[in-house]
């Protein structure tokens, strides 16, 4: 097998960078419609037509985040069997239309199944492109490029509130759900402009398309990729690459990076969904609480870009443990009355620190994860710690509906403390176990 070697570090970085930038609108989309919801919840609550309460909305954000689940499951293994650009654009398209579907739901029970199909797309889409981009990475900056695609969800986080106080009063809570449809105008172009992955390619035995690809992008396939991954030529089942999670020291590492993965989630959705609502409890206007929303997620780009530096030159796994350990100061300092300002400056410094802790997970796996079964990987932590998120917001609703509000910061504290136990369970498992990997991306993100 021959392999062409040609290529020159301008096409590679041209390359890297328009898979970011295809794979940062997807995501965008993606905290768009994550965060609308949050945003418009409490006019939600004040629509008579809707007969919601607050264990109602509880409930039909975990319907959401229980269909993310289900995607990002299913989406990993089908991204290592289908393509992971089939698997990216696919996303986008069912998330953009189960959003139109929400804007002219007549009932409570059909905008929650809508909900859920939308989040079939969204659990999915996240998992898969980390993995896309992670491939196309230039060496040692693996982690900066996924936190730079990261704060795309951020970026979503922030629109979703900028939009909902431009349209919230003059056009409705539907319009805003009309918006997130949008997207799926994109999704002819992405099928045009979007490569697939040249490890997937490998692993499936398709030298040919991985080369002629290569070559209509100026650059070698062993840029991106050391070798045909795992040398067979053919593609492992499910079922094995599942198996492979659990070999050598993984068998102690994956369990503890679904379980931070289960905490990281449980926090960033119980917040995403209940910090307007948690904050105007506490005595703040509505457009107050949208605003703590909004900075909590501006501040959540500044620390995408911050951790991913940091994960560059220490490592993802040390990066994540402390942030999570920051976020958990943040968030009881939240259940403190402060003056106005004194919370801007809480809110963003937490936002700093949650958002790119559980990215940093997603990267931490990636990282203990080679080429072929690194979206099965992704998406298994990403799916496991889906049932944090469908936990997160159904707790938020019952101690909202209970009227201990700040029991829900305390609560959201400890969740951040279990992901600092469970990554300092990899922690020092990466140092005093075997490694489980050679994957060339521990290389690109080893210090």
């Amino acid at each position: 097998m021959t392999i062409d070697h040609t290529g020159s570090d301008r096409a590679r970085t041209r390359l890297a960078l328009s898979v970011l930038a295809l794979c940062w609108f997807a995501i965008l989309c993606d905290g768009l419609d994550t965060f609308v919801y949050g945003a418009v919840l409490p006019r939600m609550l004040a629509d008579p037509t809707l007969g919601m309460g607050p264990g109602a909305a509880g409930t039909v954000g975990s319907v959401a985040t229980l269909g993310m689940l289900i995607g990002a499951l299913a989406a990993g293994p089908l991204a290592d069997r289908l393509g992971r650009r089939t698997a990216i654009v696919a996303g986008v398209a069912l998330f953009s239309i189960a959003s139109l579907a929400c804007a002219v739901a007549p009932s409570l029970e059909v905008f929650a199944a809508a909900r859920g199909v939308a989040g079939l797309g969204l659990g999915g889409l996240i998992p898969t492109a980390i993995s896309m981009v992670m491939e196309y990475a230039p060496r040692g900056r693996a982690n900066l490029m996924v936190a730079s695609l990261m704060t795309a969800h951020q970026a979503g986080g922030i629109l979703a509130p900028g939009l909902s106080m431009l349209f919230l009063d003059s056009r409705g809570w539907r319009f805003l759900f009309l918006l997130g449809g949008l997207p799926l105008i994109a999704v002819p172009l992405m099928l045009k402009f979007l490569p697939e992955s040249m490890g997937y390619l490998l692993a499936r035995g398709r030298v040919a398309d991985a080369e002629a690809l290569a070559r209509s992008r100026g650059v070698a396939v062993t840029d991106f990729v050391t070798a045909p991954t795992g040398g067979r030529g053919t593609a492992s089942t499910t079922a094995h690459r599942i198996r492979r999670l659990f070999t050598g020291s993984r068998a102690i590492t994956t369990p503890a990076l679904w379980t931070a993965s289960f905490a990281g989630l449980l926090l960033v959705y119980g917040v995403a969904t209940w910090l307007p609502v948690m904050m105007r409890s506490t005595g703040y206007e509505l457009g107050s609480a949208l605003s703590f929303l909004l900075v909590i997620n501006l501040g959540g780009i500044v620390g995408m870009l911050i951790a991913g530096q940091v994960a560059d030159r220490v490592g993802p796994i040390p990066t994540a443990l402390v942030w999570f350990a920051l976020t958990a100061i943040g968030i009881t300092a939240l259940s403190v009355q402060m003056p106005l300002a004194a919370t801007y400056v809480v809110v963003f410094a937490t936002g700093v620190w949650l958002f790119s802790a559980q990215t940093m997970v997603y990267a931490g796996t990636a990282a203990h994860s080679e080429a072929d079964f690194r979206a099965t990987a992704v998406g298994l932590t990403s799916g496991i710690g889906r049932f944090g998120a469908v936990f997160g917001p159904w707790l938020g609703g019952v101690l909202i509906a209970s009227g201990t509000p700040r029991w829900g910061f305390g609560a959201f504290a400890v969740a951040a403390l279990l992901a600092v136990a469970a990554l300092l369970v990899v922690f020092v498992t990466d140092r005093v176990g075997p490694r489980a990997t050679t994957s060339s991306v521990l290389e690109r993100v080893s210090p």
